[in-house]
């Protein structure tokens, strides 16, 4: 009986074991040792300061803000603050119309003024991170002032 015992509670112990969950959704992950996709993208971005890896990281957050996932549901912190400020930047729009690949083009549509269009995307990303985390209104207030006047 006490064989049984231990074997039923080691078989329930190991059954419990499920993967890995997160709390916001950063990019898949191929393994546990792995970075997330959002890391690899915004270490290219960082390290190469590439129009091609501006790109990536566009279509990166883009995807973040379309699938929240994790078990929250709720895009992470701070990524409607990048993303919003990286739309707003004046040559963000250049660098993706001439740089883009045909597959980062289809995210945004086939369009020719992305000027226009990340503007004013950039300005609800900003709004959105203030409507989702209240507390960033100190940081994020004075950049849409800021962009509002340009």
């Amino acid at each position: 009986m006490k064989k049984l015992l231990i074997v039923m509670s080691l078989g329930l112990l190991l059954s419990s074991c499920t993967t890995k969950t997160y709390l916001y959704n950063w990019g898949s992950y191929r393994n546990s040792k792995e970075a997330s996709d959002y890391e690899v993208v915004m270490y290219d971005y960082y390290h190469t300061q590439s129009p091609e890896s501006v790109c990536a990281l566009l279509c990166q957050y883009e995807y973040m803000v379309k699938h929240p996932g994790g078990t929250r549901g709720v895009i992470p912190p701070g990524i409607c603050a990048e993303y919003g400020y990286l739309l707003l930047q004046p040559e963000t729009a250049a660098n993706f119309l001439s740089h883009a690949t045909k597959k980062q083009k289809e995210t945004y549509g086939q369009m020719g003024d992305y000027g226009a269009m990340f503007r004013e995307k950039g300005m609800e990303m900003l709004q959105k991170e203030m409507e989702l985390y209240p507390e960033s209104t100190v940081f994020i207030g004075p950049l849409i002032k800021k962009f509002s006047h340009q």
